[in-house]
């Protein structure tokens, strides 16, 4: 079963890319379709079988890999809670947005090569998901960011998309760099990079940090010599740089939102459940270690509630539909990785799971509303389409209530954000971390902000008047079956998944549940903690989605001139937000220009001054000019050669008449 659900995919993938022009089209969309729900199917039945049963950690092997000295590589599948839920999340979004995508893409003459690449996604993610060792994630991790290159590049005779991926390609890489060093940094501490010899070296490693100050010291890290205490605190600082890069976290963001240059299908399946959610089970799967160092969960909670933050305030004042729910992606993510650095695991990884689908959920429905405007995306060029596509409008409410965390507070009533979401607000309220309190702050922040971008969307896309030009609005359609049924499905889980699952994930079955694929304080104290919050912080998070809601409803219906009034009084802080803190220009000016100019440099002066120049150029040149003076002798006249030859015979003459003077 575990093969099938690793490999269908891949085998969608070859069919597709290899022979989609002998098949078809509708062909490889239907088989690349079929393998993923099948995939999805038995995702699930492996869901209830480990993570709801009473499965303990299965490992099936599959092959022998690397094995070189102490370094011993196998090629096997990991399966416990943690990979169930993932595989759970990964496969039913993938399987959607195929289905979704045969609608889509509908007019486009390259669907094999996009069910292709959609297929090859999933493989990668699920290799990385499943994987039993840091060197199967590095495969599986790189693979999902070349799939995404191909994704987000998918129209490459488009300039800004072949940017975009580019973009997305470099930026990986800094975080890449960072996770490939943490690899070697583990197996210098544990010999290994398999899980099981790592967790079983955690557990007897040092309790925490600096216990052991002035020690052995037994790394160097960027001319750093280290105890053992730091070295761990080294390790799961490369590590997290990895999931940084890999979950657009603050400073290694700035790739998300020019993803969205891919297909929306691409956007969904990128930001809403795999790519950008491998950081969080990055740091999740390596909780034993990141235990061990009080100082990298405290960096992991500062750089998470900087982006929850961040992201929210870029998001007010976007105008393309899709960067608005990018950036609330980026958003979300941050208080994933709070989650993580506050010790609350389980409320990361069940945030993670009712993300998949409201986010899914908007990025599809946002999908369905430029289909049917004509492939507008900007916001200002929308309005009044809620009696156009009814379902489209409902489906976007679904998703927005979800993200926004609607639900009454001490009630089991609520949508799957509304559990995820307060879990993770309340738990930054009971932690110990030292910027436990400065995360809890942000986090309800960035819980305003979310609920007012969220309704500004849409306030700006369904209601008031329309916008659009007259032969757009006559061609406003709902869209197709194929593409709104996943969107149901997607809606489901989206208003039920935290209702049904939050005891499991972030509850009182929290330890049956995860059977230890998370690392447990004893007797689940955050867990508990979690439980006792003064009703003041449980109303927090329902009072900012409350006032959130109010102020876009009273901006954009209400008095649709005030949020261009404000603008206008406020330009400086407006067009900081629109250029989204200037981060771009900012990494311009630090980086590309200098490095482009340090290639052009390198390139006129170093490579073709000085290397072509005194090498085979010069060498060329310098043959050329002896040859040019030397052809200089050959003029072709009769004359010439004959006044020349005299000249030779005189200067014989007299060397002869000199030589027998003497």
């Amino acid at each position: 079963m575990y093969h099938a659900i690793v490999f269908l995919p891949l085998i969608g993938a070859i069919i597709a890319g290899l022979f989609g022009r002998s098949i078809g089209a509708k062909a490889s969309e239907y088989v690349t379709t079929l393998f993923l729900i099948v995939a999805a199917v038995l995702s699930w039945v492996a869901f209830f079988t480990v993570a709801m049963g009473d499965a303990e950690t299965i490992k099936i092997p599959v092959m022998r890999w690397i094995d070189s000295g102490t370094l011993n590589v196998e090629w096997a599948f990991r399966i416990d809670t943690l990979t169930a839920v993932m595989l759970v999340v990964v496969n039913t979004v993938s399987s959607l947005v195929h289905v979704y995508s045969i609608g889509y893409m509908h007019h486009d003459p390259h669907r094999p090569r996009f069910f292709a690449y959609l297929s090859l996604f999933t493989f990668a993610m699920l290799m990385l998901v499943t994987s039993d060792n840091l060197v199967q994630m590095f495969f599986g991790w790189e693979g999902v960011g070349l799939a995404s290159y191909l994704l987000i590049g998918f129209w490459y005779k488009k300039p800004s998309a072949a940017a975009a991926a580019m973009k997305a390609f470099i930026v990986n890489r800094v975080g890449d760099f960072g996770f490939a060093l943490g690899i070697f940094g583990v197996f210098v501490l544990f010999g290994s990079v398999g899980f099981d010899t790592i967790f079983a070296g955690a557990a007897d490693f040092i309790p925490q940090e600096g216990a052991k100050a002035g020690g052995e010291i037994i790394m160097t890290l960027f001319g750093m010599s280290l105890d053992k205490g730091h070295a761990m605190t080294g390790v799961c600082l490369l590590l997290f740089m990895g999931a940084m890069g890999k979950s657009a976290q603050f400073l290694l963001h700035t790739w998300l939102p020019d993803a969205m240059e891919g297909p929306t299908p691409v956007s969904a399946l990128i930001h809403a459940a795999t790519m950008v959610t491998a950081g969080v089970f990055l740091v999740a799967r390596m909780s034993p270690l990141f235990e061990l160092s009080q100082s990298a969960l405290t960096v992991v909670v500062i750089i998470g509630a900087i982006t929850a933050f961040f992201a929210a305030t870029v998001g007010l004042v976007q105008n393309d539909i899709k960067r608005v729910i990018a950036y609330s992606t980026c958003s979300q993510l941050g208080y994933m990785f709070v989650a993580l650095g506050i010790g609350a695991y389980g409320a990361a990884i069940f945030h993670l799971f009712t993300h998949a689908f409201f986010k899914a959920l908007l990025f599809l429905g946002a999908g369905s509303v430029i289909h049917s405007v004509s492939d507008e995306q900007d916001m200002r060029r929308m309005g009044g389409l809620r009696k156009h596509i009814p379902a489209t409008y409902w489906m976007m409410i679904i998703g927005t209530v979800a993200l926004t965390g609607l639900g009454i507070p001490g009630t089991i009533i609520g949508t799957s954000g509304f559990f995820s979401k307060d879990a993770i607000i309340e738990s930054a309220f009971m932690a110990h971390n030292p910027a436990a309190g400065f995360a809890f702050t942000l986090l309800v922040v960035a819980a305003l902000f979310t609920s007012f971008y969220s309704w500004r969307l849409i306030f700006m896309t369904f209601h008031g008047k329309p916008r659009a030009s007259a032969d757009v609005m006559h061609h406003v359609h709902e869209s197709p079956p194929v593409m709104l049924v996943p969107l149901y499905i997607l809606a489901a889980g989206a208003l039920l998944a935290g209702f049904i699952f939050k005891d499991y994930f972030f509850g009182h079955h929290y330890a049956e549940f995860w059977k230890g694929a998370l690392f447990t304080l004893p007797e689940n104290e955050i867990v508990e903690e979690y439980h006792h919050v003064p009703l003041w912080v449980a109303l927090s998070p329902f009072l900012a989605m409350l006032i959130g809601f109010a102020t876009a409803w009273f901006f954009y219906i209400r008095s649709p001139e005030t949020p261009r009034r404000l603008a206008g009084e406020h330009q400086g802080l407006y067009q900081f937000l629109l250029n989204k803190w200037y981060f771009d220009e900012l990494y311009d000016f630090l980086f590309v220009r200098p490095a482009k100019w340090l290639g052009t440099f390198l390139w006129k002066q170093g490579d073709g001054r000085v290397i072509d120049g005194f090498g085979p150029d010069g060498i060329a040149a310098r043959v050329q000019d002896i040859s040019g003076r030397a052809v200089r002798l050959q003029t072709g006249y009769l004359y010439h050669y004959a006044f020349v030859m005299l000249i030779g015979i005189a200067a014989l003459v007299t060397w002869m008449m000199l030589g027998s003077a003497f």
